[in-house]
């Protein structure tokens, strides 16, 4: 279940008459710490994280409600909740809604009734300069709840109170470099990207993992290759205090079996590349897909999806599937010749960007696999197959300020925020 309101003063939150048993629940049962095992194979009753499952597929295996039967839904209860930015998913755990509301304010409640159990609103300091005040997800592990917050901490929350019960700074709360879509866990780690603003610095384009007991600092990886750095003469010669914006500002997936984060990047700002080091940089990582080792943060592998000259960027989710692959030449236009039709391979799929362009790559190597578009575009000129390479439509490019382009799709892309799911 997921609620959206952009930018209004009010949003309804409800359970539906046919979805939920939890009512005949015993309620005085004592709270079962959340585990690594759980998160892994989450009972299918529960919604343990942003989208249910660490491969981000966001598919339900409940069956209560069919063709058959989701005419007569109908509303239970409602609640109103903060004003603000809501594009919040709660999380279910044991027949309670933990629900992320603008502003750092969670809230807790039997989700058969709509009783609240508890809130926690975070008092924030006067001085904040805000990005973005409303969080996309939160996350669940042990007896807690884990929030990255818009003063720029990571936050435990007693699950069964609403109490604090740690938090730990990640940068100063004046830079606007916030967790605008929140954490997942993976392994016992809170692992987190940054929305890191302009003026906010190179430095604050960051993803952390922290101990999801203690909330100590693990590692952090900063997602802009600085000078001196692998990747870091892809920015020609512009200086480090110009490389910025290339954040992470959405949720990660997780694979335990290779031990891999999977994030996506965004653009740089400004945006046009001939305004910074040329138009023939890559600007690494920018608009790409960054495999991170989950226990160092290192980055195993990336692959770049376009080098991105009008903010259509790529830090979607990635979805995580073992399948058959086999593209069809007559719908795909873009297929590595060595894909071999029919073979097994556990792949990160539906990976959009705000081109609509989706991609299919390795989930072990990055190796890309297939491309297609899905909405009318016209800033992806090929893609070589046997390498990945994507090279852009020299009539879409900018060189001079002044310049007018047609450029397909805006800015609000051909894929946005909402995320996609997978059934298998």
């Amino acid at each position: 279940m997921s609620v959206r309101a952009r930018w209004g003063w009010w949003v309804a939150v409800g359970a539906v008459a046919l979805g939920w048993n939890a009512a005949a629940q015993d309620r005085a049962r004592p709270f079962v710490p959340v585990s690594d095992e759980m998160l892994m194979k989450p009972n299918p009753a529960d919604w343990l994280m942003w989208r249910r499952t660490q491969d981000s597929q966001g598919f339900s295996p409940l069956g209560q409600v069919d063709r058959s039967n989701v005419g007569q839904l109908r509303l239970v209860w409602s609640r109103t909740l903060a004003s603000g930015r809501g594009e919040a998913t709660p999380l279910i755990y044991d027949g309670v809604m933990y629900l992320p509301n603008p502003s750092d304010l969670i809230q807790a409640f039997d989700a058969a009734t709509g009783d609240m159990k508890w809130e926690h609103r975070r008092t924030l300091p006067k001085d904040l300069r805000r990005s973005n005040d409303g969080n996309r997800n939160i996350a669940i592990y042990g007896t807690n709840i884990i929030d990255a917050t818009s003063d720029n901490q990571i936050v435990a929350i007693d699950a069964r109170t609403g109490e604090l019960v740690w938090e730990t700074k990640v940068l100063d709360h004046t830079l606007r470099a916030t967790t605008s879509a929140g954490p997942i866990i993976a392994n016992g780690k809170v692992i987190a990207g940054r929305n890191c603003q302009p003026d906010a610095g190179g430095s604050s384009c960051i993803i952390t993992a922290h101990d999801a007991v203690t909330g100590k600092e693990l590692w952090r990886t900063r997602t802009i290759a600085m000078p001196g750095e692998p990747g870091g003469d892809t920015w020609g010669d512009v200086p480090a205090e110009l490389r910025v914006h290339a954040g992470a500002w959405m949720v990660p997936s997780y694979d335990p079996e290779t031990n891999l984060i999977f994030m996506g990047t965004s653009v740089t700002s400004p945006a046009p590349k001939f305004t910074l080091g040329g138009n023939d940089n890559q600007y690494l990582y920018h608009n790409s897909t960054l495999a991170l080792d989950a226990d160092t943060g290192k980055i195993v592998w990336h692959y770049q999806h376009i080098v991105d000259h009008w903010d259509l960027d790529h830090p979607f989710e990635r979805l995580l599937v073992e399948t058959a692959v086999r593209p069809d030449p007559r719908e795909v236009p873009w297929i590595n010749p060595r894909l071999r039709p029919g073979e097994r391979r556990k792949v990160i799929t539906g990976i959009p960007g705000k081109t609509g362009v989706v991609y299919t790559l390795d989930r072990r190597t990055g190796e890309f696999l297939w491309a297609r578009p899905t909405s009318p575009q016209n800033v992806v000129g090929k893609i070589d197959g046997a390498t990945g390479q994507v090279t852009v439509n020299p009539e879409t490019l900018f060189t001079a300020v002044g310049q007018e382009r047609m450029v397909c799709p805006g800015m609000n892309g051909g894929k946005n925020f909402q995320a996609g799911a997978y059934s298998p």
